[in-house]
């Protein structure tokens, strides 16, 4: 699923159920960051396209990355005005790293499912205990139901909060 949405699904579902434990910015960030490397080996020709950011090592290496960049891009926002769309310049570092990590390491597994050059414990093993575990389309459809129900739990959440007020 390189780039894709689909990914979000469970992101969203998450960030509803525990919004100031999880942030859904860093959760879709770390899941950008993930496939660029699958675009760079795309593109450059390269395969496997799922390499070191597509294993439970390199998902640390991501939800890093993803954390750095925000810590770097809130410093900035401080001396540069930048726009505070979903209010992320309020986050503190906790939700992000949970968001980060919980987006690096379901990409993995979703992408585990998916695709046949994945090696999710590497470099430990280049076994793929995930690969093939439900079809690609029962994984599209789960993904979009985790993507409703995430919606639909923050849409009354936020009434309810609106209500309160």
């Amino acid at each position: 699923m390189p780039i894709t949405p689909f990914h979000f699904g469970p992101g969203l579902l998450l960030h509803a159920a525990a919004p100031k434990r999880v942030s859904f910015i860093a959760f879709m960030a770390a899941n950008c960051i993930t496939d660029c490397e699958t675009v760079y080996n795309i593109l450059a020709g390269h395969f496997p396209y799922h390499t070191f950011l597509h294993t439970f090592l390199g998902a640390v290496v991501s939800a890093a990355l993803t954390t750095a960049m925000f810590l770097f891009v809130r410093a900035l926002s401080r001396k540069t005005p930048l726009p505070n769309w979903f209010a992320w310049q309020q986050l503190t570092i906790a939700p992000v790293v949970v968001g980060a990590l919980l987006g690096s390491y379901s990409h993995v597994v979703l992408d585990g499912i998916m695709h046949a050059d994945m090696r999710p414990l590497a470099p430990w093993s280049d076994a793929n205990p995930f690969l093939r575990f439900v079809s690609i389309g029962n994984l599209h459809w789960l993904c979009v139901i985790a993507a409703a129900l995430g919606g639909v739990l923050w849409w009354v959440s936020s009434r309810r909060k609106a209500s309160r007020m």
